[in-house]
Parts: C-alpha cells; sequence; structure tokens
C-alpha cells in the first residue's frame, strides 16, 4: 500500500524503544516504501544501556539502505527540492514533541517534519513519552489540532507505575501512514495496551 513512497523516519531519543525501530522500518518496507532515516542530535551523541548512537546509526543505516540524515542543512532540501511522501517522527519523545508544538527546528527531524508540513504532506507522530498526560498535555492537543499531523494510536503503557505515560502502538506504523496520505486519521486512536 506505500509502494514506491518515500517515508521519512525521524528518531528521537526515546532510547527504550530502540528495539522496536528495526521492526519499523521493517514493516515500511513490507508495505513497498523507501524509508529515509533522519535523527536528532542526541541520538547521534547518546551512550546509554540500550547502546550507542553509533551502533545505532550503523543498524539503521544496514536496515535501510540509506545514509541517516543528521544534520539541519541535511534536512532542509525535504522542503520543495527533495520532496517526501510522508514524514513519520516515531518514537516522539516529550521534548521533540513540545518543540514540534510550538513551530522549533532546532534538529534534523523537526526541520525535516517542517519542510514536509510547508509540502503539504502528512507528518504522522509516535509518540512514546512519560509526560503526555501531564506537562506536556496542552502540546498533545494543539498536535492533534493541527492541519497535516496524524498519530500512530497510542494509549497509556502503565496507568498505575506512569499515570501520565502515553506510547503509540508502533505495530499499527504503516495502516497509519497510508490513511495519512489519504488525508485520514486511523481509528480508534486511543487503544488499550495489553500490560495498561
Amino acid at each position: 500500500m506505500l509502494k514506491g513512497k518515500r517515508i521519512g523516519l525521524g528518531i528521537t531519543a526515546s532510547h527504550c524503544t530502540y528495539d522496536q525501530l528495526l521492526p519499523m522500518i521493517a514493516s515500511l518496507q513490507k508495505e513497498g516504501a523507501i524509508v529515509v532515516p533522519i535523527i536528532t542530535h542526541s541520538v547521534l551523541h547518546a551512550a546509554t544501556r540500550f547502546g550507542t548512537g553509533e551502533e545505532w546509526i550503523k543498524r539503521i543505516e544496514e536496515a535501510t539502505g540509506e545514509k541517516v540524515v543528521a544534520s539541519i542543512v541535511e534536512a532542509e532540501p525535504f522542503g520543495p527540492s527533495n520532496p517526501l511522501d510522508c514524514m513519520v517522527i516515531s518514537p516522539l519523545t516529550g521534548n521533540s514533541m513540545s518543540r514540534f508544538a510550538n513551530a522549533a527546528t532546532d534538529s534534523p527531524v523537526l526541520m525535516a517534519a517542517k519542510a514536509t508540513l510547508r509540502n503539504g504532506k502528512p507528518v504522522v507522530l509516535g509518540i512514546s513519552t512519560n509526560d503526555a498526560l501531564g506537562l506536556n498535555g496542552m502540546n498533545l492537543m494543539k498536535l492533534l489540532n493541527m492541519k497535516h499531523v496524524f498519530f500512530i494510536p497510542f494509549g497509556q503503557d502503565d496507568c498505575i507505575k506512569k499515570p501520565n505515560s502515553l506510547i503509540s502502538d508502533f505495530s499499527l506504523l504503516p495502516a497509519t501512514v497510508a490513511s495519512a496520505i489519504d488525508s485520514k486519521q486511523l481509528q480508534p486512536l486511543l487503544i488499550i495496551h495489553n500490560n495498561a
């Protein structure tokens, strides 16, 4: 359903969800998409118990067959000169969600998203944040009402220990992208996770 579509995959610093990155890439490719990886500065420089930026960049480039876009200068051409059919930011941290909702373009991922919106193309968000129902609630609501912005369906991942936390069901990424390209939000938007 995505054959020949160029999909930007923006990756932010939700390190605990990186084990789901390669399956997300594979799921888009299975539907025929060309996946263009784009990362934030924190992904590039991070070294956590989930791996180093260098390790993840190597794995992402091997999976996509594309060079990672890691600078704002490299991301800017996704405007009119080298457009994407859809930009996905997944995982989307609370920090990047806040900056995107308030029109900041201070990372390669956010610049690529701005360029995609400039072209009237969809931006799909796959949230993974501990404060979506807290301080970031107003930013989530802003983005839910923004033209050309769509969400991978999401829900609470641990409503007892992390009551403000939301995470998308990343297995719904291809279907969400296909719906977004058709200017529709995949429904239901709010889901119940098995471990919630």
